[in-house]
């Protein structure tokens, strides 16, 4: 298996299986909105004989700077639970933290987060919408992330 970072030419093979993963395209169409509004910062895909197996992107968050938000993550349906979404997160979070990246923030089940550094603890300091036990926040560098507001894209607002 290989992961890397998409291509044009990958497009419609994330598209296709973000909505077999997730059951419906509001997912897809959030990367579809993040890619045009220019705030898809880091999108990954793993991919084993030429199959795409699963899908990672990270989008800039307006506010605070140096912060990005994990959404969406997803894996073949037939290739669940093998550890291709772990593989991806990690290589993503590698990448980010190379870049200079501060901090991801990320929605989802605590217990699967947890196991990369994520947590609801560290996401206490931050206002948002989707505030609850379910936010969670990794810290990238020593650096501190001034508390405030998490301002999502526009493109999150669109998910249903």
């Amino acid at each position: 298996m290989i992961i890397r970072p998409e291509t044009y030419q990958d497009w419609n093979q994330i598209r296709a299986l973000t909505i077999s993963a997730f059951g419906g395209d509001a997912e897809a169409n959030l990367i579809q909105g993040l890619r045009q509004g220019s705030d898809l910062e880091l999108s990954l895909i793993a991919k084993d004989s030429g199959r795409l197996l699963g899908h990672v992107a990270f989008s800039r968050l307006k506010a605070p700077s140096k912060a990005l938000a994990l959404a969406p993550i997803a894996v073949h349906p037939d290739h669940q639970r093998k550890g291709i979404g772990s593989k991806l997160i990690t290589e993503g979070l590698r990448k980010l933290t190379n870049e200079g990246w501060k901090m991801v923030v990320v929605l989802g089940e605590p217990v699967y987060y947890k196991r990369f550094g994520f947590s609801v603890k560290a996401a206490e300091a931050y206002t948002s919408d989707y505030a609850g036990p379910h936010l969670m926040a990794k810290m990238l560098t020593a650096e501190t992330v001034a508390p405030g507001p998490l301002i999502y894209p526009d493109a999150f607002a669109d998910v249903g």
